[in-house]
């Protein structure tokens, strides 16, 4: 591992997906962020950290521009309850501060639901573990590398 690594990155290598890394400077929206990478909005994905109970988390990877529907989400889970953790609680369950956490190199592999949305881009970009820093990669390799379930749980940002 080179000084230059994240555990993002290092993970992403070790299961052999191809993927391609992007270093920006950090962005002040979704927007600056989608475009300083060269990647449509719809592309770029944010990684919300969902708490089912004591000690059971799961990832949802939903694109920018659309939120995360809690009743498609809670019904595809089959639970009546959820909720997001603070900052602190994310970061000792993911080992990533806000605004860098991805699944990947996460300190534990919690389960990862991919917003049905992923499927029809050509690239997707996910946080790389640090600010500024993207893995560029195709849908599919980033479903099959995380084991994710695609399912449609979002809705478009109003």
């Amino acid at each position: 591992m080179t000084l230059d690594d994240t555990p993002a990155i290092t993970a992403v290598r070790d299961l052999g997906v191809e993927h391609r890394v992007v270093r920006t400077e950090p962005a002040s929206s979704a927007e600056e962020s989608a475009a300083m990478q060269g990647v449509p909005l719809e592309a770029l994905l944010r990684t919300i950290v969902v708490r089912r109970g004591d000690d059971d988390y799961l990832f949802v990877l939903v694109p920018a521009g659309r939120r995360f529907d809690w009743p498609k989400l809670r019904g595809h889970l089959g639970v009546s309850r959820l909720s997001l953790p603070d900052a602190d609680e994310a970061q000792r369950v993911t080992g990533y501060v806000r605004y860098t956490i991805t699944p990947f190199g996460s300190t534990r592999a919690w389960p990862v639901i991919a917003d049905a949305t992923v499927i029809g881009q050509p690239v997707v970009a996910i946080g790389g573990g640090a600010r500024g820093v993207n893995l560029h990669l195709a849908p599919a390799d980033l479903v099959a590398a995380l084991r994710a379930e695609v399912v449609n749980v979002t809705v478009a940002d109003t």
